[in-house]
């Protein structure tokens, strides 16, 4: 059984229950040091949202973590990749320039920013791990020359996926956009019956592979990013996409990049998931909805996999429900937690420790 640490974010004592203090302290509990060196070249991998979703992991939050690494003797640098869709976060400077906005600057967060698919997201290795879906995975340059990686994920909800964590942090914010292109297959349908021409997918539809031919929507789909990001905004609900054929295949996807993401970091990767501001979308979204449960707390361990079965756990006995699976009802929600165990990713078993010094 993988072990995950857990600290809520009730305050016990005003001394040391602020937020940045019990992240420091899971740090420790959980054994960040451990998967360290001192030199290290540490990543860690990080959204800096996407412009009017303000979701992403606070900076100050951020910088605790970045005052652990350097307590190592290690060099720390934040990171994330270019999308692959028309946008802000599309090549580095304008991606770097966003991230700044967001907070994500040195004065704050006390390390540098990089961009890890460079330039334009040419700088990328193709890494082996001969899966059911790819033979070899596209992953950043310099997710792969890092020495070591801490993934700092957001838990909330995805359309496709049912919900997004550490795996979909590794997978899609690992990859160039060739890579992220090669996960995203899915293309949604269009209901001519039910749509009535008013244009919301044509303008949400940051690749323009949308357009109005006699006041009905119509797809072209070789442009087409399959993002589903249409299926959202529709009014009418004339866009779909066939997710109980298509999630399955897309979640195996999103484990097996995730997977190589990791191969060449054995023992040298350790993650922390924020359980709050858990909203029923991804923060590649230009807004954030309304949360759908109260804030969690922290969560922190050295399996992806068990990790982000912690949190979804918890988002459904904070609820009473399975919210998330109301949300995204045909959605497979734990088939990127049992491919994950299947392909040797991380343990669907877990021990959950709590260090809020009572029972959760």
């Amino acid at each position: 059984m993988s072990k995950v640490y857990f600290m809520d974010f009730k305050v016990r004592d005003m001394e040391k229950d602020s937020k940045v203090q019990k992240i420091e302290r899971l740090c420790d509990a959980a054994g960040l040091k451990n998967f360290l060196k001192k030199g290290d070249l540490t990543a860690i991998k990080i959204h800096f949202g996407e412009r009017g979703n303000d979701g992403f992991i606070s900076p100050v939050y951020v910088r605790r973590v970045v005052e652990k690494i350097k307590e190592q003797g290690a060099i720390a640098f934040l990171t994330d990749t270019n999308v692959f869709y028309v946008g802000e976060r599309q090549n580095a400077p304008e991606h770097l320039k966003l991230a700044v906005e967001h907070g994500f600057d040195y004065a704050v967060v006390g390390a540098p920013l990089i961009i890890a698919d460079g330039l334009k997201g040419n700088n990328s290795r193709e890494i082996p791990i001969h899966a059911k879906h790819f033979e070899t995975v596209t992953v950043a340059g310099d997710i792969v020359d890092a020495d070591s990686m801490v993934v700092l994920s957001h838990f909330k909800g995805h359309p496709i996926a049912g919900f997004g964590g550490a795996i979909k942090n590794l997978a899609m914010g690992c990859a160039p956009a060739i890579g992220k292109k090669a996960q995203h297959q899915e293309r949604p349908c269009i209901d001519e019956n039910l749509c009535v021409g008013c244009g919301t997918c044509v303008r949400e539809c940051a690749p323009q592979a949308l357009y109005l031919v006699n006041k009905k929507a119509h797809l072209n789909a070789q442009i087409c990013v399959g993002c589903g990001k249409c299926t959202t905004v529709c009014p009418k609900q004339a866009i779909s996409m066939d997710l109980k054929k298509q999630s399955t295949a897309f979640m195996e996807r999103l484990v097996e990049y995730a997977k190589g993401a990791v191969k060449n970091k054995k023992n040298r990767v350790f993650y922390i998931n924020f359980l709050m501001n858990v909203t029923p979308l991804c923060d590649c979204f230009h807004f954030s909805n309304e949360t759908i449960v109260p804030d969690i707390g922290l969560l922190a361990s050295d399996d992806p996999i068990a990790l982000d079965k912690a949190c979804y756990d918890m988002v459904v006995q904070k609820a009473g429900k399975d919210i998330l699976k109301n949300l995204h009802h045909d959605v497979d929600m734990m088939r990127q937690i049992s491919y994950g165990s299947e392909i040797g990713l991380g343990s669907m078993d877990y021990e959950l420790i709590s260090l809020n010094g009572e029972n959760i």
